[in-house]
């Protein structure tokens, strides 16, 4: 769907660039990448795709859903490259031959933010078992993503972790918005209540209101991000070629630095780890 949508939208381009005289770039020149809200929404894109374009020529249409959604897109052939964060997800999706190999990308973590009244008293802690335990215990408001995304499938393992099924209070306390993380975070903004983000989005979300971090510093709370390109033998569709630079260039010192210098306000969202742990 999303890969017919491009090339419909490719050709469009392409005659009105041709009845304006303007250069335009070759329809294999292009590839559509498969990724998360949070690569998107923490404008990290679009710092990141007019280097790649400007160096090798390809253009990179991105299709920003949650993790689970982006997975299932490039298993029917919607997409040449996979960029998400759910580590797990990612080796399952090579290992049953959708894609070719996984490469770490970068880094981050997550964090939960909430109210600055603080209901549940979780603020400063860095043990996030006990700080959502605190917050099922409160019965205080929490706004979970509840979309399938690599963000929320990490919620639920820390809600594994901490003995607590959130999902039973669902409707009440637990609000499962099924949004991306801007939209989600709006919501929790807007009920004061908890939520777990990446913390690249939370840096470049503008709604805080009176919202601030909470808990942090837990190892439990890493977030990893890996790139693979797709399998041209399970999608012969897939521009092979163009996704394999793609990938090369992202684990590249040009990429990892280009990530590397990704900053808002002198704080950087992303830290490359591209060759330090791959599979």
């Amino acid at each position: 769907m999303y890969r017919r949508q491009f090339m419909v939208f490719g050709l469009a381009a392409t005659m009105a660039a041709a009845l304006l005289g303007t250069p335009t770039l070759a329809a294999d020149e292009s590839i559509i990448v498969q990724s998360t809200t949070s690569t998107q929404n923490s404008g990290l894109f679009n710092e990141l795709l007019p280097k790649f374009e400007k160096d090798t020529g390809i253009k990179a249409n991105v299709v920003a859903v949650g993790t689970g959604q982006a997975i299932k897109n490039a298993q029917n052939c919607d997409g040449d490259v996979l960029f998400v964060h759910s580590k797990p997800d990612e080796v399952k999706f090579v290992e049953n031959g959708h894609g070719l190999k996984r490469h770490d990308v970068m880094y981050n973590d997550f964090v939960i933010v909430g109210p600055k009244s603080d209901l549940a008293g979780v603020s400063g802690m860095k043990d996030v078992s006990a700080a959502l335990k605190k917050i099922a215990e409160a019965s205080a408001p929490f706004a979970s993503r509840g979309d399938n995304s690599g963000t929320h499938k990490a919620e639920l393992r820390l809600w594994q972790d901490a003995g607590v099924d959130p999902t039973q209070a669902s409707g009440t306390w637990y609000r499962e918005t099924g949004s991306g993380m801007g939209a989600t975070l709006n919501a929790a903004a807007g009920m004061g209540a908890y939520a777990l983000a990446d913390r690249g989005t939370w840096i470049s979300f503008k709604n805080k209101a009176d919202m601030d971090i909470v808990v942090e510093g837990d190892d439990k709370l890493f977030n990893q991000y890996g790139v693979i390109a797709v399998n041209p033998a399970k999608c012969p569709s897939v521009k092979a070629d163009a996704a394999r630079k793609f990938v090369d260039w992202v684990i590249s010192p040009e990429g990892q630095k280009a990530i590397a210098d990704y900053k808002i306000e002198g704080e950087q969202l992303f830290f490359p780890n591209a060759g330090k742990g791959q599979s």
